[in-house]
């Protein structure tokens, strides 16, 4: 083949040739900006906790579901008799003081202060924050709900009233029901006022 014709067939190739690299460093640039994009989600929604952990407001309103740590509603059945659980009001899961102790039993075995109208098919729920220092309360003995921290006990069958250790008063109790869908949720916010002080 003659130079001529060789320089011939470069300028009828190169501009197509050219082309294919320029999409080609398109779609690779392309894909980087996706996995970067892709990346960012993550931490993002670590940020929407974080912010979320500051939230004031009432947890609880008429209405709000209980949902377990997947963000699943939580039915009727979740429970066995004398069993408990950690649930969180639907609408800030996140925030610093939604941790909520879910407890079932027989309707018999509670008793005064229990608010038996803020109770429903043998379940009471409680705050999880220890009134003494705002620890979670997350170990049991005995049938008592019991704070790590400082050993505070409560009792889940009488109101959570404190039968040991050094928290000043009750786990604030929430008021519940069943929706006519058979989810439990709040029908008002804590009756009093979570974690320490509040006296």
């Amino acid at each position: 083949m003659s130079e001529d014709e060789q320089a011939n067939r470069d300028s009828k190739a190169g501009p197509l040739e050219g082309y294919a690299r320029r999409d080609l460093a398109k779609a690779i640039g392309a894909i980087g900006g996706l996995t970067a994009v892709g990346s960012l989600v993550a931490p993002v929604a670590g940020l929407t906790r974080v912010f979320e952990r500051e939230f004031s407001g009432p947890l609880y309103s008429e209405g709000t579901y209980l949902v377990d740590e997947d963000g699943s509603r939580v039915t009727e059945t979740v429970l066995e008799e004398g069993d408990r659980m950690t649930v969180f009001p639907e609408t800030h899961p996140g925030a610093a003081d939604a941790p909520t102790l879910l407890v079932r039993y027989p309707e018999t075995e509670y008793a005064p202060p229990t608010e038996l109208a803020f109770t429903v098919s043998g379940y009471a729920a409680y705050s999880k924050v220890c009134t003494h220092a705002g620890c979670m309360v997350s170990e049991s003995e005995d049938g008592t709900l019991v704070c790590p921290c400082h050993y505070a006990k409560y009792d889940p069958t009488e109101g959570a009233d404190v039968v040991g250790g050094p928290a000043p008063r009750a786990l604030p109790q929430l008021p519940i029901t069943l929706s006519s869908d058979g989810y439990l949720m709040a029908t008002e916010n804590f009756e009093g006022p979570i974690g320490p002080g509040g006296e």
